[in-house]
């Protein structure tokens, strides 16, 4: 089996260095030519271009770019595919996703891998950086079910813990621990800015330790994709900053009566509850 990746990026490269270990042939496109002399030269994949065309010949094709462009890239790819070829991507949402590829490629499956990091680029991608995390497949009542079974054999080499949904549970779910923590994540940083105090500020910049580390993380990561997941999941997303605003207000409201026990009996909660996230 032969395998393209378009987007020579953390994801792309990730899954070309896990298939090309694997056994597969890995062809990659990146329109960073620096990126395909980079990804040959690391050993990710087979060969590499800026050029679709190149990937005639793979039987599945993984579209590793932002949401945003994916639309017109596949438009772009699919007069070069196979009749049999299996069109699949890696974005963060799946329901604009799967709406607009699925009449445009009936071959087409949306997948997710949940796993990344704030770095970006191929010399970021790592081996194995799926392994022991979620991947979602989600297919529609038009997906063939022979699409269906490769993908999940192929996915489930990955060593990854895989799942099937509807790409409309998938971005509801997905709006909760992926999304809302991006936004929260980057309200955080944005309060601590508004002190007025700048010996204050800087202050807290020299005193932050793991607590903010651990807390800010998204909030610091790629501006673009927070944009996105905003964009393409955005109902989803102001549902789940709306519950996120009572929720804050709970507390707030808890702190201003100095009802101690109703604080510790929250806290409590959230403190077993957390793990059957994680």
């Amino acid at each position: 089996m032969k395998i393209g990746i378009v987007g020579l990026g953390l994801i792309g490269g990730s899954l070309a260095y896990d298939f090309r270990a694997l056994g597969y042939t890995v062809l990659g496109v990146s329109r960073q030519p620096q990126a395909c002399v980079d990804a040959v030269k690391l050993g990710a994949v087979d060969a590499a271009s800026a050029d679709l065309a190149s990937l005639a010949p793979v039987d599945v094709v993984f579209i590793c770019t932002p949401v945003s462009v994916i639309d017109a890239i596949a438009t772009r790819l699919i007069p070069h595919l196979s009749s049999q070829a299996i069109l699949t991507d890696v974005g963060s949402v799946k329901g604009s996703v799967v709406k607009v590829l699925t009449p445009l490629w009936p071959r087409f499956l949306g997948g997710h891998p949940m796993a990344g990091s704030e770095e970006t680029g191929i010399h970021a991608a790592q081996s194995q950086l799926f392994a022991s995390n979620p991947y979602i497949l989600t297919p529609t009542a038009e997906t063939p079910p022979d699409v269906i079974e490769t993908m999940t054999a192929l996915v489930d080499k990955l060593g990854c813990n895989l799942y099937r949904c509807s790409p409309t549970v998938h971005d509801r779910a997905v709006a909760w621990i992926s999304h809302l923590p991006k936004m929260t994540s980057a309200a955080l940083i944005t309060a601590c800015l508004s002190e007025a105090d700048p010996e204050i500020v800087k202050l807290a910049q020299s005193f932050a330790s793991s607590g903010f580390r651990d807390t800010s993380r998204v909030g610091g990561g790629n501006p673009e994709l927070g944009c996105m997941m905003a964009q393409y999941n955005r109902e989803e997303l102001l549902r789940s900053l709306q519950q996120y605003r009572q929720s804050l207000d709970q507390l707030t409201d808890i702190i201003e009566r100095s009802d101690w026990s109703s604080l510790k009996a929250l806290l409590q909660q959230t403190q077993t509850e957390r793990p059957k996230f994680l």
